[in-house]
């Protein structure tokens, strides 16, 4: 009996030890927008999920302030920011403040309030999205569901597609 019983436990903790783990991405397990918190550029206040205007759809772009593709994404982002009028864009970056804001002004930001530039100094986007190359783009619709994700350059009428 005991043989029989220490058998089981073998095969059983054989397979548990067996099993696959999940490999879906986490934000498509949890196809919502996250819950996050970063330091706005601007005027290095707060800003997460809940500053978010409601019933906009999310433009979430994780990039770096060295990156050439990122520099030529937010060019072609802002020079063509009629698109995106019906949505609020986050732009979050890990790098240090200065490299941040210097971005920020080199591409004029400000004059567009439909965009909040961000350090997010946990890497949690970065993280959540097991971001692989900048820039990385996350839409949500206006419900806060997630619709697509883009990996590198992409032309901004193909976002615009989505929203």
């Amino acid at each position: 009996m005991r043989k029989c019983i220490i058998l089981v436990l073998c095969i059983c903790l054989g397979k548990a030890g067996l099993a696959q783990q999940d490999s879906t991405q986490i934000y498509l397990r949890f196809p919502t927008l996250p819950p996050f918190s970063i330091t706005n550029i601007a005027d290095s206040t707060k800003f997460t999920r809940d500053d978010l205007p409601k019933r906009k759809a999310i433009i979430i772009i994780i990039f770096d302030p060295d990156c050439e593709h990122c520099q030529q994404e937010t060019k072609a982002l802002t020079a063509n920011i009629n698109l995106f009028k019906k949505a609020q864009i986050i732009m979050a970056s890990s790098q240090a403040h200065q490299f941040i804001k210097k971005f920020y002004s080199d591409h004029k930001i400000a004059d567009h309030p439909n965009i909040v530039m961000g350090r997010d100094p946990s890497d949690f986007f970065v993280t959540f999205y097991k971001v692989l190359s900048f820039p990385a783009i996350f839409l949500y619709d206006k419900k806060g569901n997630f619709v697509k994700a883009f990996d590198s350059h992409v032309p901004v009428q193909k976002i615009a597609e989505f929203l």
